[in-house]
Parts: structure tokens; C-alpha cells; sequence
């Protein structure tokens, strides 16, 4: 057995064992389960001793003993009917249980990703990650509803009628003594081929969700430059090699079900050529009456019944190894994503940041996103309370990755930043974060009304204070002009406004907030020039007497900063005032007037 495919099978093991605990843990629907199976296959095993009964009580002579035949009858009929109605019982019970298993995995998993660093999302498709949400869970759901009854009712039914057999008619367990081994020697053998595929399987259909949702994004961009055709080959090659993969995984799931079923059929053919021979031997004399080999016309009957039930639950699990090894592989996504490492927890001395008054330090702070590619280089800076600083800049200076170490989305690889002179790292994260209040150029908006998204900012402010921030923000007008005003809903990530409106909102949700510091990434970046200046008005009103950070590539609207830091491959190469700034004839001062060039 190579080093792989112990891999596998410890992979599948462990999935199992997992997804048991999540069964033990609503206990009682387990359990009431359990009974229910147990009891439905054992009145279902009953049926066949009524069916024997009744052929013995034919005589070969033609004689019938009707007495004996009809209580038999109605005896299977009552089992065979009982039995029915505890497995629809059994299917409901399931299905119950099934879905509490997957609402608490599938909260599991989302409070799990609420608790990732920002470097998570950084490193995964936004499409991967909704597709072990959605596809994966779902896979798990169908398997635990569906699959798992029928391994339920396969276990006690195989060892049930093993013993019934056995009671019949030991010799002719001999042919399952062969047939059995070559049945589960071969679906093991498969199964462990199969994992791997079903694995790459789901691997390219969270790749091709991921495409899709990274494309329909940007639809009017791809339609902007006409390169539709391009993205749809694009889809074509991701989809093709997804449709592969699955075709891959369920071809060779397949193959065990018709394979296993050939083996069990010709297991059949053995007991009713043997059954035969014992029968004629035990009708001629030869065997006697009592003896291990007799065997009467009912015991055949009774025994290719319970061969037949023997060899069912062995040949539905083949067909259903192929979905226990999807379910396994979707669980494997699952919990890798609830295994991951959260945020490193806060310090246990960690002290919250209250009344915070805005003094802000970076200290010879350096870091990268990646091992050997360091973005800020030995960064020192501070910002006094109520100090406005504005970090200018060209693209990929540094600027952005700032605000996540003063947020500490990132913590500094080397040197430190403090808050009112406490590192902060040792600060909690909440209160760190709740001291900022951020407007940043992507916007964003959930699924709401237009208040409900602006008292994102501050929960549990009244409609007259919403007002009054839309109003600061310049976005009152649009809002009352709309058919239901504050209460319109808004559509998924507010797809129904502009991108400028949506960003007034999302101003006018900052307003709301009341926080010492502000974080404003090219706040104004999606207005036109006469609302902005608007707006800047506003925000001139809301930054008074707060500590605030101001990322812009526009430096027209920095002029009035405080403090403007220069930052050009991660580090500080100037900083001052606009006017000093300009008076060096340096970087600043080619940036700013190469926008009126």
C-alpha cells in the first residue's frame, strides 16, 4: 500500500469520524434513528419466515393447508407494511437530523470565517470559499439525509440475514465465502482510486465558481473593451476542465455499482444451483431429514430471499461509495476552512481602548505580505490628535498597506504602532477598530433599506440623526426623491444606485459614527468635482477636532492636511505641509503639478 493511499483512506477515517460527531451531537434524533432502522429491518428480515412457511405448507402431493398459508400471508403482509411505514418515518427523522447537521456546519463555518485575518480573503477566490457554503454543505446534506439511512439499513440487514441463513442452511454460506471477499477487496480497491478524483473534482468547480463570480463582476468593464468573446473562451477552458474532472470522478464511481452487482448476481446463481442439488438430495433420501445439509422447497425460498437481501445493501453501498467519497472530499473543504488559524488572539492583558484620543505612531515599522518581498521599509511617522495626515503617493507605495497596520489587519513584521501611547498589540482589536471609522474607494452595501445601511455606522441611532448624516453627506435630496426614501431597499451590494451615490452612503455612515479617527482611502473618488467639493465641506466639519488619515491620488483635496507624507517604495521620502512641500521642488512637488500637466 503506497504512502498516498494510506492518505486517503486516513483522509476518508477521519471525515467519518468528524461528520459522527456532528451526528452525536443532536444524540436523540440519532437515536430515535437507530430504533427506527432497527425496527423496520428486522420486521423487513421477518417477511421471508412467513413466505417459507407458506410454500411448506404446500405439499408436493398438491395438497395446501390454506389455515397455515393465509396466516402466513398476513403475518409478511403486516410486516412487510409496518416495516414501510417505520422507514418513511425513518426517511423524515433523517432529514430532520440532516439539516440541523448542516445549519450548524454551515454556521459553524461562516463564524469561523468572520474570525480570519484579512489575509485569508486576500489568498482565497471569493467564488471558492461560497462554493464550500453553498455546493459543499449541500453535498454533505444529501449524503447524511439519503445515503446514510441506506448504510443505517444495510449494517444491521447484512448481519441480519447472515444469521437467518445461517439457521437455514450453513453449507451454502460457503459461496458467499468467496464472492463476498472479491466484492469488498474490489470496492476498496476503487474507492481509494476514486478519492483523489472526486477531490480534483470539487477543486475545479470551486476554480470555476470563483471565475464566474470574478467575471460577472466586471461585466461592464468586459463589455467596455469587447472582450466578451476572450472571458467566454476563458469560462469554456475552466468549465470544460471542470466537467472533466466531475466526468473523470463519476466514471469511475460508476464502474463499482454494475461490478459489484455482477458479483452478488453470480453468488445468487451458486446458492440456487447448490440450493437445488441439496433439495433433490434431501427429497431422494439421500440426506435425511435433520441432518446439516437437508434443505426443504420453503428453506430454498427463505434463503435466496435473505441472499438477495445479503447481497442488496452490498451492492447499494457500491453504487453509493462514489457519493460517500464526495461527501467526504466537500467535508475536507469544509473543515479546512473551520480549521484554519483565526486572528492571533488579543494579549490576555490586553486593555481596551476607551475615550481614545486620537495620538497616533509608527516606529522604524517594516512589513510585507509576503516573506521576501518587504512593502514598507523602517516607516516612522506620527500624527498629533486632531491632526489630519494625507498619504500621497503612486501606486503600490505603500499607502494602503499603512492603514492596515493601523487598523491591524496586519500586524508590523518589525518596529511598532502605537495609540495614545499604548503598542497595539496591546490594545484589544475590537476597541482598537471600533476607535476608527473608515470610508474607503470600494464600497460597500448590504442587502437593506437605505437606513438600515447608513446605521451601520452606529447602531441603534434614530431616524432624525440618519437624516442629519445624509443631509452632512449631500445625499438627503436623492434618498427623499426615491419612491419609499430612507425605507427603499437596497439590491445586492446596491447594484440599483450609482457608484456615486454609493459611496455618499457609505460618507454619510461614517458621519453617524462617532469615533475619534478617521481612515478616508480616496473617499470621494466616484463623485463628480461639484459634489465633491460639497462633500469636502462636510467632511471638513466631520474631521474637526478628530485624528484623521487621508489616502488620495487627487492631491487637490489634500492642500489643507496638517501633514502630508510622501511615501514612495515604502518609505517616507517627505513630508510637510502642501506649501513647504511644493517650496522643496521635490517628489511632491513633480506629483502635484504633473496632475495639471
Amino acid at each position: 500500500m503506497t504512502k498516498d493511499t494510506k492518505q486517503q483512506g486516513g483522509v476518508g477515517a477521519r471525515m467519518l469520524w468528524r461528520l459522527l460527531g456532528y451526528i452525536m451531537y443532536h444524540w436523540h434524533l440519532a437515536l430515535i434513528a437507530l430504533a427506527l432502522s432497527l425496527c423496520s429491518n428486522y420486521l423487513a428480515l421477518r417477511g421471508p419466515i412467513y413466505l417459507g412457511n407458506a410454500i411448506d405448507a404446500i405439499s408436493a402431493e398438491g395438497g395446501v393447508q390454506m389455515d397455515i398459508v393465509l396466516a402466513n400471508f398476513f403475518g409478511m403482509l403486516v410486516c412487510y407494511v409496518c416495516s414501510a411505514v417505520l422507514a418513511y418515518l425513518l426517511t423524515l427523522v433523517m432529514v430532520n437530523l440532516s439539516q440541523k447537521i448542516t445549519y450548524r456546519m454551515r454556521k459553524q463555518l461562516f463564524e469561523t470565517l468572520t474570525t480570519l485575518p484579512v489575509s485569508y480573503f486576500d489568498s482565497h477566490p471569493t467564488g471558492d470559499i461560497v462554493s464550500r457554503i453553498s455546493y459543499d454543505i449541500d453535498t454533505v446534506n444529501s449524503t447524511l439525509s439519503t445515503d446514510l439511512v441506506q448504510v443505517l439499513s444495510s449494517v444491521y440487514t447484512v448481519f441480519g440475514s447472515l444469521y437467518f441463513m445461517l439457521t437455514i442452511s450453513p453449507p451454502l454460506i460457503l459461496v458467499f465465502a468467496i464472492t463476498v471477499p472479491i466484492s469488498i477487496l474490489f470496492t476498496r480497491r476503487k474507492a481509494k482510486k476514486i478519492q483523489p478524483l472526486f477531490r480534483a473534482r470539487s477543486k475545479k468547480l470551486g476554480e470555476l465558481n470563483g471565475f464566474a463570480e470574478e467575471m460577472l463582476s466586471g461585466a461592464k468593464t468586459i463589455g467596455a473593451y469587447h472582450r466578451a468573446e476572450e472571458m467566454t473562451a476563458r469560462f469554456d477552458e475552466k468549465n470544460r476542465e471542470a466537467a472533466d474532472a466531475y466526468y473523470d470522478a463519476e466514471y469511475q464511481g460508476a464502474l463499482i455499482g454494475p461490478s459489484v452487482n455482477f458479483i452478488n448476481n453470480l453468488s445468487l446463481s451458486l446458492v440456487m444451483i447448490f440450493g437445488g442439488v441439496l433439495y433433490l438430495l434431501s427429497q431422494n433420501g439421500t440426506v435425511a431429514e435433520g441432518a446439516l445439509w437437508f434443505i426443504t422447497l420453503g428453506g430454498i425460498a427463505k434463503f435466496v430471499m435473505y441472499s438477495r437481501k445479503f447481497a442488496g445493501p452490498i451492492n447499494e453501498f457500491a453504487n453509493i461509495i462514489s457519493e460517500f467519497q464526495s461527501a467526504f472530499t466537500a467535508a475536507e473543504r469544509i473543515f479546512r476552512i473551520i480549521d484554519e488559524s483565526p486572528e492571533t488572539p488579543d494579549a490576555p492583558d490586553a486593555v481596551t481602548l476607551a475615550d481614545a484620543k486620537g495620538d497616533v505612531r509608527l516606529e522604524n515599522v517594516s512589513f510585507g505580505y509576503l516573506p521576501d518581498k518587504t512593502v514598507l521599509h523602517a516607516l516612522s511617522m506620527q500624527a498629533k490628535p486632531g491632526q489630519t495626515v494625507a498619504i500621497v503617493g503612486p501606486t503600490g507605495a505603500g499607502k494602503t498597506t499603512i492603514i492596515n497596520l493601523l487598523m491591524r489587519f496586519y500586524d508590523a513584521d518589525d518596529g511598532a504602532v502605537y495609540v495614545d501611547g499604548n503598542e497595539i498589540k496591546t490594545i484589544t482589536r475590537d476597541s482598537l477598530r471600533n476607535a476608527y471609522t473608515m470610508v474607503l474607494q470600494d464600497t460597500w452595501l448590504f442587502y437593506g433599506t437605505i437606513a438600515e445601511n447608513i446605521t451601520y455606522g452606529r447602531e441603534g441611532a434614530t431616524r432624525e440623526e440618519v437624516i442629519e448624516a445624509a443631509k452632512a453627506a449631500r445625499i438627503h435630496g436623492f434618498i427623499e426623491r426615491l419612491p419609499n426614501g430612507y425605507d427603499t431597499l437596497l439590491s445586492d451590494d446596491g447594484v440599483n444606485i450609482s457608484k456615486g451615490q454609493k459611496q455618499l452612503i457609505t460618507i454619510a455612515r461614517a458621519m453617524l459614527a462617532d469615533s475619534r479617527m478617521l481612515i478616508l482611502d480616496e473617499a470621494t473618488s466616484n463623485v463628480d468635482s461639484r459634489t465633491e467639493k460639497k462633500i469636502q465641506e462636510a467632511m471638513n466639519a466631520l474631521m474637526k477636532g478628530k485624528t484623521c488619515f487621508i489616502i488620495a491620488h487627487r492631491l487637490s483635496t489634500v492642500q489643507h492636511a496638517d501633514l502630508i507624507l510622501v511615501v514612495k517604495d515604502g518609505n517616507v521620502v517627505e513630508q510637510g505641509t502642501h506649501e513647504t512641500l511644493l517650496a522643496q521642488k521635490g517628489f511632491y512637488n513633480s506629483l502635484y503639478y504633473s496632475q495639471f500637466s
